[in-house]
């Protein structure tokens, strides 16, 4: 089965996904545009040109069910990196970390330029949660990285500080950091680089986080 998604443009669609580790099958121009791209092992996606489409309004998506989603989010970013000389984490393309979510077991998003979403879905059974921040947490990630409603994720995250403010700093670390995430991709810049600011006062080891608040920062940096 192989699914079959719209496009604006399909030349800002092929660079994007030739970045992602795929290569290209077949392409036509006349008397329907469209081209079709593998990275093997059943990944087949084919597009078709549709001028006038609206990136911001697709809803098209396309789950994929893989046993290891930290791997293939390692490959994918690592191929974004090298096309756009950074994680693209927000607007047209962008990709969402690898996170638990509500009523599922784990997974990240990819939402290519022209909006549509490849949903990576983890194979392994849902875990029980953990800490008191532990779903609120699942809810953000439902609501910011599953739904993309990025406004409804920031007020779960910043409800739950405020619920739990006597949490320990170690806790407050994944909350704080994937707050700061969902303001740069809201283009919440100052509040973005106020939510750092806290991140950097807590006292606790941030080596889990590093690499993710480089690329916040390298955001913010323009």
């Amino acid at each position: 089965m192989i699914p079959l998604l719209p496009s604006n443009d399909l030349d800002d669609v092929l660079p994007f996904y030739l970045a992602l580790g795929f290569r290209l099958t077949y392409r036509q121009a006349r008397p329907n545009p469209c081209l079709g791209v593998t990275r093997g092992d059943g990944f087949d996606l084919q597009f078709f040109g549709m001028p006038g489409f609206d990136p911001e309004q697709n809803y098209s998506s396309v789950i994929v069910a893989v046993e290891d989603t930290q791997a293939l989010y390692d490959e994918l970013a690592a191929g974004l990196r090298a096309e756009y000389g950074k994680l693209p984490i927000s607007g047209l393309p962008r990709i969402t970390r690898p996170r638990r979510k509500q009523g599922t077991s784990g997974g990240f998003s990819v939402v290519d330029p022209a909006g549509n979403w490849l949903r990576i879905a983890s194979t392994a059974a849902e875990q029980d949660t953990g800490s008191r921040f532990e779903r609120v947490l699942l809810n953000a990630a439902r609501q910011g990285d599953s739904h993309g409603d990025v406004g409804a994720a920031i007020a779960v995250l910043e409800a739950g500080l405020r619920r739990h403010a006597d949490a320990t700093d170690q806790e407050k670390l994944p909350v704080l950091t994937y707050l700061a995430e969902l303001l740069v991709r809201d283009g919440s810049a100052d509040r973005a680089r106020g939510v750092l600011t806290e991140i950097d006062a807590l006292d606790v080891d941030r080596s889990s986080v590093t690499e993710e608040l480089g690329e916040l920062r390298s955001q913010l940096a323009g």
